[in-house]
């Protein structure tokens, strides 16, 4: 149900949209392979607004640019594809953008109408694993604070202390609203919001693809236990920001509790980044801060960065900084 902003130009709440289920992620779909229907109305409910409605209303906001009414949805809304209803109705039906969830049954998995939204685009999987932020919001939408704290490992009392000035105004301003139009303040922001998490999934996506592609698996031989380090070579591709999705990548790859070490281009200069993954105590790079090549190695020891480029030396560097197991 993406939005393509090349073909969006048309007249007040005229937005084409089309549903990403059927297409690969990342790729543009082609406008003359898709069936085009018109979003002319978001509608969620009234009063107290939660994190998973005001993020689902984000989304939508940001990809079709219609304006928003918070209140009880008629059953004529339910029934039309140009009027999304989130949070509300009791009905989940994607074809007709019905977006609520509170029809589920109690074991049901934890899908609040944020889910809802994000698998109708084709993008939860990601979202779920790219967005640490996004299962607790599940848990507690859909299990309340007291088994979402359980579930999280933290005291009940830490959820109010997690709260920032951000959430609360942007929730209590919203909830305080009965329609929100697309030049309104909050709707701006809440537009920023959505483009932000697209745009953070789909890149991340993209990223992690050329990483499986380009990414090399050095194992350092030393006294003790082996190092696992990960390298990127230097590229154009990723020059911008050459750590982006590293971790995202190691998570995927399953390989949290094999690596000790990231070497990556550094974004700064010529030369390579070298530091410690998860802060690894088996690495310390203060103990290369003298070699010829080490431009920078920082006290604590979690992060140098170097002048060599050959996969050789940056390997012998690695070595020189292992830390004995004893």
């Amino acid at each position: 149900m993406a939005v393509s902003n090349a073909l969006s130009k048309r007249g007040p709440c005229q937005f084409f949209v089309f549903r990403l289920s059927s297409f690969v992620p990342n790729e543009f779909p082609d406008p003359d392979r898709i069936d085009f229907m018109t979003i002319q109305t978001i509608v969620t409910h009234p009063g107290g607004a939660h994190k998973d409605d005001f993020l689902a209303c984000c989304l939508l906001a940001h990809l079709h640019g219609v304006p928003i009414e918070r209140r009880e949805p008629a059953d004529s809304d339910l029934a039309n594809v140009a009027t999304c209803v989130v949070d509300v109705g009791g009905v989940h039906d994607a074809e007709l953008n019905n977006f609520d969830h509170h029809q589920f049954p109690p074991d049901a998995p934890p899908l609040c109408a944020l889910s809802l939204v994000l698998q109708d685009l084709g993008m939860y999987e990601d979202a779920l694993l790219f967005c640490k932020w996004l299962r607790p919001a599940e848990w507690l939408d859909t299990r309340g604070p007291n088994e979402a704290a359980k579930l999280m490992g933290i005291p009940r009392t830490a959820l109010a202390d997690l709260n920032s000035p951000i959430d609360i105004t942007l929730l209590n301003r919203f909830s305080k609203l009965t329609e929100l139009l697309p030049a309104s303040a909050i709707y701006q922001v809440m537009c920023m919001v959505g483009e932000d998490i697209v745009n953070y999934v789909r890149s991340l996506r993209q990223r992690l693809d050329y990483l499986k592609q380009h990414a090399q698996w050095w194992t350092i031989e030393t006294g003790d236990e082996p190092i696992e380090a990960l390298f990127l070579e230097q590229s154009d591709a990723i020059a911008s920001d050459p750590s982006f999705g590293v971790y995202a990548f190691i998570d995927e790859q399953e390989k949290s509790n094999d690596v000790h070490a990231l070497v990556y281009p550094d974004r700064r200069g010529q030369g390579y980044g070298l530091t410690r993954y998860e802060d690894c105590p088996r690495l310390n790079f203060s103990r290369i801060e003298n070699e010829d090549d080490v431009r920078f190695a920082h006290k604590r020891g979690f992060v140098a960065k170097v002048e060599a480029t050959d996969p050789v030396r940056l390997k012998e560097l690695l070595e020189q900084a292992v830390v004995s197991c004893d």
